[in-house]
């Protein structure tokens, strides 16, 4: 029985797949893994989750076209889905045009990353969105409304740049990340703008981004104007954060202040500390995983010299190691976008997984160490999540 208890517990969890042409579930069954049909065909899909609390209900980030952003609810594994009722959505204009500078206000243009709230509040959700807004959902994705705090603040455009900083895909709201032990402690990362952090369930924010360089500002340390491309907080230790940057690879240790460290540096030069993704590790707080990507004067954004790898830290970023055992050696001019690199749950064989700009699916069972195309010829992939069905 304790055998069976234990193969039950390192089964591997499916993925979710956000692609440029909808979403998919690619899930392992001896052995082999098998994408589903399509869901939302057509449409361009930021982000694709599964509520962990409850095991079945999916939500997925639609943004397709002339039809309009909204957000859909499963609770068939993708069998069915129904619309959300009330999508994210701006105050009226007559709230709203202070901050953007006309009489129009503002319009949720993409629905771009979706992130449960705490174990204690099952159903509830968050949503953050281009231009870089914060919505949330108590219903389990069928009604959304603003928060305030964050939407309406006063300085919301000085900190966003009125909401368009000119970054390629728009400025938006990402990152979000809710505090296991205190449902009203968030941060979010706003691209650009930087990193943000709010004690009273986002009724007030404040800037999180001392230490972080910004090199396309005027010299000098800026409290805001940052452009993080990905952060997260560890789940066995939520006060070790890591962030991948514009201007680097960064470590934060809540609990020892509020200044990010750029443990990136210590990458090798020839490959630099730039990318979007972050992966960590489900129990041990020193072991992360990044994926880099060519931010040389042009910025191509891809792999550096067309041969992708993946670095992983085994000592919070003190030292890195390249991996890079069955990917391409050559000519792969790909990247690896910020909600499509992650890590699964099992502690004694974490697989990791990353989805390209090419379509294609890499899974690793043994940290990273080798690595295996799972599936290929997708559409572009922006999100790869993993999910635990029940």
């Amino acid at each position: 029985m304790e055998s069976r208890t234990r193969k039950r517990a390192s089964a591997r969890p499916a993925l979710l797949l956000g692609t440029a042409k909808g979403g998919f579930i690619l899930a392992e069954a001896n052995g082999a893994w098998r994408l589903s049909a399509p869901m939302q065909f057509g449409s361009k899909v930021n982000d694709f989750r599964l509520d962990p609390r409850d095991g079945r209900t999916l939500l997925l980030a639609s943004n397709g076209g002339h039809l309009g952003p909204t957000l859909y609810r499963s609770v068939d594994r993708g069998r069915t889905w129904t619309e959300a009722t009330q999508p994210p959505k701006f105050a009226p204009a007559s709230r709203a045009k202070r901050f953007a500078g006309t009489s129009r206000g503002r319009a949720v243009k993409t629905n771009f990353w979706l992130e449960p709230a705490a174990p204690s509040n099952p159903g509830a959700w968050y949503c953050g969105t281009t231009p870089p807004a914060l919505f949330r959902s108590d219903d389990a994705g069928a009604t959304w409304r603003g928060v305030d705090g964050w939407n309406e603040n006063p300085s919301w455009a000085t900190w966003t740049s009125g909401g368009d900083s000119g970054t390629p895909d728009g400025s938006m709201l990402h990152s979000i990340v809710v505090d296991p032990r205190d449902p009203a402690h968030l941060f979010v990362g706003v691209s650009s703008g930087g990193v943000f952090e709010s004690r009273d369930a986002g009724a007030s924010w404040a800037p999180l981004n001392r230490g972080v360089a910004a090199d396309f500002l005027p010299p000098g340390d800026h409290a805001f104007g940052h452009d993080p491309h990905h952060v997260v907080a560890h789940p066995a230790d939520p006060d070790r954060l890591y962030q991948q940057n514009h201007c680097g690879f960064y470590r934060l240790d809540r609990k020892k202040g509020d200044a990010w460290k750029r443990v990136g540096r210590n990458l090798p030069k020839e490959i630099g500390d730039v990318g979007f993704g972050v992966a960590v590790h489900p129990t041990d707080r020193d072991v992360a995983w990044m994926f880099p990507m060519d931010g040389t004067r042009l910025w191509p954004r891809t792999s550096p010299g067309g041969r992708p790898c993946v670095f992983r830290t085994d000592d919070g970023g003190r030292t890195w190691k390249r991996l890079d055992r069955g990917l391409p050696k050559r000519d792969a001019w790909f990247t690896v976008m910020r909600q499509a690199l992650c890590a699964d749950d099992v502690a004694e064989a974490t697989g990791v997984y990353f989805g390209t700009t090419s379509g294609e699916v890499w899974g690793s069972f043994d940290r990273g160490a080798s690595w295996r195309s799972l599936a290929a010829h997708l559409p572009r992939i922006y999100s790869v999540r993993v999910a635990r069905f029940r």
